[in-house]
């Protein structure tokens, strides 16, 4: 091949190689992140049995908090990343929360039945610390908003009980982890609620607001009773048998005057 050809050739397949210019000096403004839920579970098994599940299993989660002695932090899929923690879930009107959300595991047994009943277990104060210090990292990167750090019970009420009645919702949302209704308002709108109970209608409609998925039935048939009782598990963990009561309904009503 004559030496100007030669040239010409490379130089051809120097341009094909590199492509189109791109430009990135004109930026959008209008964008937002992925990350617009953070997702809490517990494991139900071993630190080292979580860890296999997690990783060569077919779920996954972006962290698990281990229980030693210091509750590690394991950080499992990157948070660009999808990871498969949430399944069929909805929350606030957004379904399939893998695609929008970060998820969290804690190694936790959950539960145990007993003779004398179901007894959970609780959390280690160096996991609560952990976890802590993640969601304030997280927080620190992304815009989410307090109420969408929730629960897999909160996003899938008919299918999960995770992360429990032991789970310290009211000390997150005093760090600006979720929300969490104020005592004094809860026992004033409780008194009104003695007195005039709202209807089934009443709490399909303002769970529905709060951001659960619940049926608009009328009627309390199983699924609603399962919402209420994994509502009651958040923000009443001391009672949470699905009983729609006066002082249900005053926590409804608190944290809806709270949005």
């Amino acid at each position: 091949m004559k030496p100007y050809l030669a040239l010409l050739f490379f130089a051809l397949l120097a341009g094909c190689a590199t492509g189109p210019r791109i430009d990135t000096s004109h930026p959008s403004v209008n964008y937002d992140s992925r990350v617009q839920f953070v997702v809490m579970h517990y494991t139900s098994a071993s630190q080292e049995r979580s860890l296999q599940l997690l990783t060569h299993g077919q779920v996954s989660a972006h962290y698990l908090i281990g229980d030693d002695t210091q509750a590690t932090i394991f950080k499992l899929v990157d948070e660009q990343y999808r990871a498969w923690h949430a399944g069929e879930s909805e929350w606030d009107g957004r379904t399939w929360l893998n695609s929008s959300s970060l998820g969290i595991e804690i190694v936790n047994p959950g539960y145990q039945d007993t003779a004398s009943g179901r007894v959970w277990y609780p959390y280690t104060e160096a996991q609560v610390q952990s976890l802590l210090y993640l969601l304030r990292d997280i927080a620190s990167r992304y815009r989410i908003d307090k109420r969408n750090f929730i629960g897999h019970s909160d996003i899938a009420p008919l299918r999960k009980q995770d992360p429990g009645p032991l789970f310290p919702w009211k000390r997150l949302a005093a760090e600006g982890f979720g929300v969490w209704p104020a005592e004094p308002a809860v026992a004033q709108q409780k008194a009104r609620f003695d007195i005039s109970p709202p209807s089934i209608t009443w709490y399909q409609e303002q769970l529905s607001r709060l951001g659960y998925s619940i049926p608009q039935s009328g009627t309390l048939d199983t699924a609603t009773q399962r919402v209420i009782g994994a509502f009651q598990m958040h923000y009443r963990p001391q009672r949470y048998d699905g009983v729609p009561d006066a002082q249900t309904a005053a926590l409804i009503q608190v944290l809806l005057n709270m949005r």
